[in-house]
């Protein structure tokens, strides 16, 4: 099944994708999303591939590769060709199956996380 038309339906009704499943867990912008699927695609890439490729600044892919390599989705090398002056980095995206559990398991963990409050902890949201 493709991962762009994997969709949940919520209790309420709506369903959701796996951007807004990243987006609710992960914080993930469609930005951010759009460079780490372009680093699974594509292989490793520089900042200035990444923003030519997806026509983005460089302070947009800049703010967005920092966060995916935060939240694990993403790993960052020295440009070992890079001479002198400031280092240029190559962004990598994790390997796929690492990426999957990753997901797997943080969706896991907030699911038994949510699923054990008890009775007790959702009474503090009731008004007195």
């Amino acid at each position: 099944m493709e991962v762009q038309k994997l969709k949940a339906r919520l209790p309420s009704g709506r369903e959701v994708g796996l951007v807004e499943a990243l987006t609710f867990c992960y914080d993930v912008s469609d930005t951010d999303f759009q460079i780490l699927k372009a680093l699974i695609n594509l292989g490793p890439k520089t900042e200035d591939d990444l923003a030519a490729v997806l026509k983005l600044s460089k302070a947009s892919v800049n703010r967005s590769v920092n966060k995916l390599i935060s939240i694990g989705f993403v790993e960052r090398f020295k440009d070992q060709g890079s001479k002198g002056g400031r280092p240029r980095y190559i962004y990598k995206a994790v390997d796929a199956e690492f990426l999957t559990d990753k997901i797997s398991k943080d969706f896991e963990y907030c699911a038994k996380l949510f699923g054990g409050l008890t009775p007790n902890e959702l009474k503090s949201f009731q008004k007195p």
